[in-house]
């Protein structure tokens, strides 16, 4: 299953990255599709508990929301880490959000760099990740360099 969530966050980050916005076609069914896995099996995606995924779920929430509230997050990426705590578990999510973190700093420490030296084609396809982007820069390319690092992580344990 944590093939099929990378999948899904690497549609969303390719979306955002080319336009800096997330389909609702990408974001709602990810986050009914948990939710009825969730529903129907007694697990989440990850294998954890519908206690573990409601908390997941929460803290997502509680991350998002005042950013959302203050403009500095759209409210696809509320909904993606939402889909996200209710297709895993609170470490899943915790592992992601730290994981973007870090991935937003190398970025921007990288970007000013090589982008330059990157082919026209990636300027054109990926032009939200331009370092001087107005606007800051997309959440979900982020999002996904973090989902990896968490499912490295809980799949060496």
């Amino acid at each position: 299953m944590s093939a099929a969530l990378i999948a899904w966050c690497a549609l969303c980050a390719l979306q955002d990255a080319r336009h800096r916005l997330i389909s609702n076609l990408l974001t709602l069914p990810a986050l009914v599709l948990a939710a009825g896995y969730l529903l129907f099996s007694g697990q989440s995606l990850t294998g954890a508990s519908p206690l573990q995924a409601m908390s997941a779920l929460g803290l997502a929430l509680l991350f998002s929301l005042p950013g959302y509230l203050r403009g500095h997050m759209g409210a696809a990426d509320v909904k993606m880490l939402s889909a996200l705590g209710l297709a895993s578990d609170v470490m899943h999510l915790l592992l992601s959000i730290a994981g973007a973190g870090l991935a937003m700093l190398i970025w921007a420490w990288l970007a000013p760099r090589c982008w330059p030296h990157l082919p026209a084609t990636w300027h054109q396809h990926l032009r939200q990740l331009e370092p001087d982007s107005p606007g800051g820069q997309p959440y979900a390319p982020f999002l996904l360099c973090g989902l990896l690092l968490a499912v490295i992580w809980h799949l060496s344990r």
